[in-house]
């Protein structure tokens, strides 16, 4: 049996993944989600944490999988997909040394690129408040509508569960947190082609955090004929519990089963 590591992504949770680890399990797939440091508490327990703690975190939750699994599988969602792809790098460098096999890369909603249709224009600001320590730390940067999800149903669901405070994401982080994953974004872009394993690009075209730009500067840097993208058409950025998250699904199965998913080309887009 092959084990699948989980990586949520930034403020989240593994409750973020939806249903999918289910599916996974009942595909025959052992599954292990991580809750990265800082997360899973309270949102200003992010302000000390950095990006190397993030990819320590991933690598120690991957050498504890590997100690069960010859074969393990990662999947990563938003931010937890660039720390999937830098641990992708981290172990093909040490193939083949390695009793165990990192197995397919799996990248939903990957922000390489901060330039979704919902991003205001003047985020790009942040940059000149990344040399003030304090506000870093103490600058919040809140959730909001439409929480990443285009089904307004379940949006109204998301937003109660917000106003409740429940545990399942926080309602803002620091400017702390997105300096450390725009530090992470600059490194992923780096030695993509150290990535040999293969990878599934799985991404909303109405992504309101990252446009499709994101998956394609992977899919350029990876190399296409190891790297799969598909384009999901109704769902904004949080794919795994949107209007198309059964379909995403089946294209993660039939990917790590080693069928073809159905793959968008930027040439028919």
């Amino acid at each position: 049996m092959d084990g699948v590591l989980l990586i949520h992504g930034l403020g989240g949770t593994p409750l973020e993944l939806g249903g999918l680890p289910k599916q996974l399990e009942q595909a025959g797939f052992k599954t292990y989600a991580m809750t990265l440091p800082g997360h899973g508490t309270r949102a200003e327990h992010l302000s000390t944490v950095v990006m190397e703690d993030w990819l320590s975190a991933v690598q120690t939750a991957y050498q504890e999988v590997a100690k069960k699994h010859q074969t393990v599988h990662v999947v990563g969602m938003c931010m937890g997909a660039l720390l999937a792809c830098e641990l992708a790098k981290e172990q093909a460098q040490k193939l083949p040394q390695s009793k165990n096999h990192f197995g397919k890369l799996v990248m939903l909603a990957p922000t390489v690129f901060l330039d979704g249709w919902g991003m205001p224009w003047y985020h790009w600001l942040r940059h000149l408040h990344y040399v003030i320590p304090l506000l870093r730390g103490n600058y919040r940067i809140p959730e909001d509508e439409p929480y990443g999800i285009k089904n307004v149903r379940l949006r109204a669901i998301v937003k109660k569960r917000f106003i409740r405070g429940d545990a399942f994401h926080y309602g803002w982080v620091p400017l702390q947190s997105i300096w450390q994953l725009d530090r992470l974004r600059g490194r992923v872009l780096k030695g993509l082609s150290r990535v040999t394993a293969d990878a599934l690009v799985v991404h909303a075209r109405e992504d309101e955090f990252s446009s499709l730009r994101s998956a394609y500067a992977l899919q350029k840097g990876m190399g296409a004929p190891r790297t799969r993208v598909v384009v999901l058409e109704n769902s904004y950025h949080m794919i795994c519990v949107d209007d198309d998250r059964e379909l995403l699904a089946a294209q993660v199965l039939a990917f790590l089963h080693g069928e073809n998913p159905h793959v968008n080309t930027a040439a028919n887009l």
